[in-house]
């Protein structure tokens, strides 16, 4: 397979595995080995290419291990240090790699769940690891822009220098790609400020400030849908896409049974999107996407299989300030858990695997 296949492999891998993967251990050999294996194509088993549990004496800390040390002419060249996969990632997990970077020859040093990977070098100050990520790569939402970046460290295509010289302007783009991100989600004054300059000719007082507030959002969501949309259909085809951004209208039987409410107020979020394509992922293990579809509403965003309001998935209620996934069971009746985070939709992957199998 290409590289991109064997990463997009993986990350199928990955989302079919991770609500079952609890501890540190399971999350190395599930996913961490295999992406040290068939992604930067290094001998796991080759104590010359792949060194577990490395060891190097540190100051006082005597005795202390890394995960893994990569190596290439018995010089390290990568560390990489694990977490469990359902943690987050936080630069406070990072100490031991800190400590091995300065005293090892390594110049690239990774910080992983084994579903996002933080790859880190020493832009700021020679053999000093940075306390940024010059490149972050999730698995459960892969940047095509990165794949050629990854590949330059892998075992047929290591290119160290090239990789370096190209870290600092990835380490910005990156950065300043998730500081967009964060704007579009949650806009701040000064960015509410900027875009109502260039479009209002008045005074930015409080009340033009509240009431663009609301609007420079609601742009920001309506701008971001768009662009979705044409990944979709990009990535579906026509008749995909169509199943997606078209959906036929419901009967008045259905509207009662599921109460699909639907009005020309009703307004579809970014994020219910995203949330949609995790449970569509899930539910894929068990029938072809097509077959999974969306409907939204004012109170709730609907998955439904064969577009057929009886054959609810699950329901997602991003609507207030606490977001929760809806889960039916075989008497429709719903249990609505709270999450924090989209990735959290996958604690609860069997339960939709579940329901797709009541209805298939």
């Amino acid at each position: 397979m290409e590289f991109s296949e064997r990463l997009e492999s993986l990350a199928v891998k990955v989302r079919n595995q991770a609500t079952a993967i609890g501890t540190e251990e399971a999350t190395k050999n599930a996913f961490v080995m295999p992406f040290i294996s068939t992604i930067l194509g290094y001998d796991v088993f080759d104590p010359l290419e792949v060194v577990p549990e490395f060891t190097a004496d540190v100051g006082t800390k005597k005795g202390e291990k890394i995960d893994y040390a990569i190596m290439r002419d018995g010089e390290v060249q990568i560390l990489i240090e694990c977490k469990p996969s359902m943690g987050s990632l936080k630069i406070e997990h990072a100490s031991q790699l800190f400590r091995y970077f300065a005293v090892t020859n390594a110049r690239i040093a990774v910080l992983t769940n084994g579903v996002v990977w933080h790859f880190y070098t020493d832009l700021d100050a020679p053999n000093r690891m940075d306390a940024k990520p010059f490149l972050v790569l999730d698995l459960l939402d892969i940047d095509e822009t990165l794949i050629a970046e990854i590949q330059k460290l892998s075992k047929d295509s290591f290119d160290l220098d090239s990789i370096i010289s190209a870290a600092e302007e990835l380490k910005y783009i990156g950065a300043l790609k998730r500081e967009i991100a964060g704007q579009f989600r949650e806009p701040t004054d000064e960015w509410i400020k900027f875009f109502t300059s260039r479009v209002y000719d008045g005074a930015f007082t409080q009340r033009v400030r509240q009431q663009f507030t609301g609007l420079v959002g609601k742009a920001a969501h309506q701008f971001l849908n768009e662009r979705v949309n044409d990944r979709l259909k990009a990535a579906l085809g026509v008749s995909g896409a169509s199943q997606i951004a078209e959906v036929p209208p419901a009967t008045s039987s259905e509207v009662a049974e599921a109460d699909l409410d639907r009005d020309t107020e009703i307004e579809t979020t970014l994020e219910e999107l995203e949330g949609y394509q995790i449970v569509k992922a899930i539910a894929c293990g068990e029938v072809k996407p097509q077959r999974v579809t969306q409907r939204d509403a004012k109170s709730y965003f609907a998955v439904l299989l064969d577009d057929n309001n009886r054959k609810p998935i699950a329901r997602l209620h991003f609507n207030g300030k606490q977001r929760y996934l809806g889960l039916l069971d075989e008497e429709k009746s719903e249990t609505r858990h709270p999450i924090e985070d989209l990735d959290e939709i996958y604690v609860h992957a069997e339960a939709i695997r579940d329901a797709v199998r009541r209805y298939a």
